[in-house]
């Protein structure tokens, strides 16, 4: 464990990461300061959770906390070229993110789940499969609590298994997971990164510093996944829907195989999985590689993928009126996760989509749009540019509100239609966030 007593310690945002590393280099012995651009007034209920000696420099970003410090931690949102971090690493000074302070604060070894899409509920599954098989798991990271909120917990586990963001990536030096997995990569966050060769490639560090008795989870029907197996230095476990991989995890004659072993196990029939989708389908393979390969025992995985009903915003099933299914995935933030959600239905679909465009590439969608999609409902700044590249694909028509948006909807569906909203944006431009948008959906459609 790495010490920190005396140490002078800059925390960068106060989000919920912020908070959490902030309490625990002070529990530590450092000498801590937490900097946020936003007022006292603003943070106070960030504030009130901090613990009695960590100092407060808020409303600005002084200069001496960046360039007198021993070390920063900073939060996913804030990036390595921000001018205050540029200062400081130009000065050699140290700068991580939460991921890594916890992992340098724990002894318990990690699991680490990233990619574009399913990253939550891929990570929920591999908790409950680890627990069912008798582990002692602590889940979190960028779902649920951030890791350093829960110090306590870092230690004596099984394991650790933590949602991975990109961001958290980009600001790792020594985490090393005993299991990685990468899910898919498509477009995503090109707001952020020059594109996607970068984009991936953040992504990629999540196994850098894998070794010998270590695994790497891949999508092995992901080209822009698949292709990173070359650059592993540690055990890769493909898994598939589309093909039978050696060493890893398929479909097979509609059941769910594992040949981790080397001879192949069925797991569970496909149809038993209660999660639907093709998308929650990959989230299954995954989970399962990942879980197989910590040591879990194949009855524990087809227990858990029996009885789990999937998270809240990834294709929430609403309510049915007028023989219309209503369906929230506010999740679907990104072109690739929309295209995963319209690849499961077979009835004609109404699609609520656009919010705070990411730089995406909307075009991809048409073809898919085409085959399942009745009436396109458009929403949010993005508005303009995604009629520009879907609205031939489908009728579009235009809403400027969610309300509005699911009224013109529930008019315009027919027995047997589904209402989707999936918006292939990030929420922030009408929303607090996705969860914001999702609750604001199912609240409107109870109340038609």
């Amino acid at each position: 464990m790495r010490d920190f007593k005396g140490k002078k310690a800059t925390v960068v945002g106060l989000a919920r990461s912020g908070v959490g590393a902030a309490n625990l280099l002070h529990s530590m012995g450092a000498v801590v300061t937490v900097t946020d651009r936003r007022s006292r007034d603003e943070l106070a209920g960030q504030v009130a959770r901090l613990d009695e000696g960590v100092h407060l420099a808020l409303g600005s970003h002084p200069d001496e906390l960046f360039t007198g410090a021993d070390v920063i931690v900073i939060s996913p949102g804030v990036p390595l070229t921000a001018p205050h971090i540029k200062m400081a690493l130009a000065r050699g000074i140290e700068v991580m993110g939460e991921l890594e302070l916890a992992f340098l604060m724990s002894d318990t070894p990690f699991i680490a789940i990233t990619g574009t899409n399913g990253k939550s509920t891929t990570t929920t599954l591999v908790g409950e499969i680890l627990r069912e098989a008798g582990m002692d798991a602590l889940v979190g990271g960028n779902l649920g609590n951030a890791l350093t909120e829960e110090p306590e917990k870092l230690t004596g586990k099984d394991f650790i298994v933590a949602e991975v963001s990109s961001f958290q990536l980009e600001t790792i030096k020594d985490f090393r997971p005993k299991v990685s997995a990468i899910l898919n990569i498509t477009q995503d966050h090109l707001d952020r990164y020059a594109g996607m060769e970068e984009y991936a490639s953040v992504k990629a560090s999540v196994f850098r510093n894998q070794g010998a008795g270590d695994y790497l989870v891949l999508n092995a029907d992901d080209d822009a996944t698949w292709e990173m197996r070359s650059r592993a230095r540690c055990a890769v476990v493909p898994f598939s829907r589309k093909s039978e991989p050696v060493g890893g995890v398929y479909v097979k004659d509609g059941n769910i195989v594992s040949a981790i072993s080397g001879q192949p196990e069925v797991i569970i029939p496909v149809a038993d999985v209660k999660i639907l989708g093709a998308h929650n389908l990959e989230n299954a393979l995954a989970a399962a590689a990942i879980t197989l390969a910590a040591g879990a025992k194949a009855d524990a995985v087809a227990k858990v993928l029996r009885e789990f009903t999937g998270l809240e915003h990834r294709l929430e099933f609403v309510r049915e009126l007028d023989g219309v299914t209503y369906i929230n995935d506010s999740k679907g933030t990104n072109v690739g996760a929309v295209e995963k959600s319209l690849e499961g239905f077979t009835a004609p679909v109404i699609l609520i989509a656009g919010g705070l465009d990411k730089h995406s590439d909307f075009a991809p969608l048409c073809p898919i749009i085409a085959k399942h999609v009745k009436k396109l409902i458009l929403i949010g700044k993005a508005a303009d540019v995604m009629e520009e590249a879907i609205g031939s694909a489908a009728e579009t028509v235009r809403a400027t509100t969610l309300a509005e948006a699911v009224g013109i909807a529930r008019n315009s569906a027919s027995p047997g239609d589904s209402v989707l909203l999936s918006p292939a944006c990030a929420s922030f431009d009408m929303f607090k966030d996705f969860e914001d948008r999702g609750r604001q959906f199912k609240a409107i459609v109870k109340g038609l």
